[in-house]
């Protein structure tokens, strides 16, 4: 198969749309499937954009993936929250939280940028918001240990949101008493609970995800270059291109589609929910209140949620 026929292949076995209803008829096979384990075709060792899962059908607010993966709301709130800017006191404690994941990653492994995924990671995100090198260096030794700094304990926190939804917070803490205690009230005031070890984690699954603007984008070219640069999935949602890669080739990916020119909304490596819950109403109203309060938390780095909310709600609730 040619170049341009990988890519039309590519293209036309993507999620087909009719109207406000999408729904695809019929799963793939191919010589590469293997017993009774699914395996997605590979073309030029790399994998494909199709699955042989079957589509789902849904309505116009959630698209389903080849695999069945939503846009999760918490994807869409941090795209919003960056487009809005951060004030100052927010962009203190967004400070505060990369300082404490690159002395974490330093001292897990060690402070080599260029050997340790996790720092380089941190360390680009610090670069990202603007953070001056030398709180960057300052922090990396006090990882490593070359400066006096607080030794800090990473924990995953389950819970459930307004409406039933599934939550996972990750936090960086030198006082876990504290830490559960102040994630606990939070939970309770905006109608949620904080629930046991396991309880929601495996409806959700770690993969980097770069969301990508449709204005002025040929569909192709993103698709070629980051499917060569490892990414495991190029989806159109209707707004924007949504990329999907494993976390070990999410920098790769990212700097490829930055190089190429490309401006993306959102990039990060992110819990993907296997499905979501639509929240309307009071109930969409706690939610997005509760992502504010446990995101104001100094010692919570990031909360992850299978909450869907409207475009035009989320706007509104968010203003």
């Amino acid at each position: 198969m040619t170049k341009q026929g990988k890519y039309d292949f590519l293209r036309d076995h993507h999620l087909l749309v009719f109207n406000n209803l999408h729904f695809a008829h019929k799963a793939l096979h191919t010589q590469e499937d293997t017993g009774s384990n699914p395996v997605a075709p590979t073309i030029s060792g790399k994998r494909n954009v199709v699955s042989r899962k079957w589509f789902y059908f849904t309505t116009d607010h959630i698209l389903l993936s080849p695999f069945g993966e939503e846009m999760s709301g918490h994807s869409k709130w941090s795209t919003i929250k960056r487009k809005k800017g951060a004030a100052d006191a927010k962009r203190g404690k967004l400070f505060t939280k990369i300082i404490k994941e690159i002395m974490v990653a330093a001292r897990a492994g060690g402070a080599d940028i260029n050997a340790n995924p996790r720092l380089r990671t941190a360390a680009l995100a610090a670069k990202a918001e603007n953070m001056p090198k030398d709180n960057i260096e300052r922090a990396i030794k006090k990882g490593t240990g070359e400066l006096e700094g607080s030794q800090f304990e990473e924990l995953i926190y389950e819970g459930y949101g307004p409406g039933g939804v599934a939550m996972i917070l990750e936090v960086l803490t030198d006082n876990k008493n504290r830490t559960v205690a102040d994630v606990r009230h939070v939970f309770s005031k905006h109608n949620g609970s904080l629930g046991e070890t396991g309880c929601v984690s495996w409806m959700f699954e770690k993969k980097g995800l770069i969301l990508i603007d449709k204005s002025g984008v040929e569909e192709d070219r993103l698709i070629e270059i980051a499917l060569d640069a490892g990414a495991f999935d190029v989806k159109d949602t209707g707004k924007e291109f949504e990329v999907t890669t494993d976390p070990a080739n999410f920098e790769d990916v990212k700097k490829a589609v930055e190089e190429a020119g490309f401006k993306y909304n959102y990039a990060e490596v992110t819990m993907v929910p296997q499905s979501t819950v639509r929240l309307t109403g009071k109930d969409a109203e706690h939610m997005l209140k509760l992502m504010e309060g446990l995101e104001d938390s100094d010692d919570v780095q990031k909360v992850f949620g299978n909450f869907d909310i409207a475009d035009e709600e989320m706007e509104r609730l968010s203003a």
